[in-house]
């Protein structure tokens, strides 16, 4: 299962890491990812998602069904 965020896609970042000597080796920068229970008020459930920080942040603003209809996503498969 991918590390993606659920309601924005957020996913990791190939970057590199750099020494001291500048010598650059592949490192994989991950999302911040968390797995949140959210109330959905128009299903009157709980829903389970795993999402960014940024996503939560997010989500206390604009609400979860706006969010989710933006994204494509199918609450009741949650």
């Amino acid at each position: 299962m991918s590390r993606t965020c659920d309601l924005t896609g957020k996913k990791a970042n190939n970057g590199y890491a750099v020494s001291h000597s500048h010598r650059r080796t592949k490192k994989l920068q991950q999302a911040n990812l968390q797995s949140r229970r959210v109330w959905w008020p128009e299903g009157k459930r709980y829903v389970t998602l795993k999402l960014s920080t940024k996503a939560l942040k997010t989500l206390e603003k604009r609400g979860l069904a706006a969010m989710a209809k933006d994204a494509g996503i199918d609450l009741n498969k949650y």
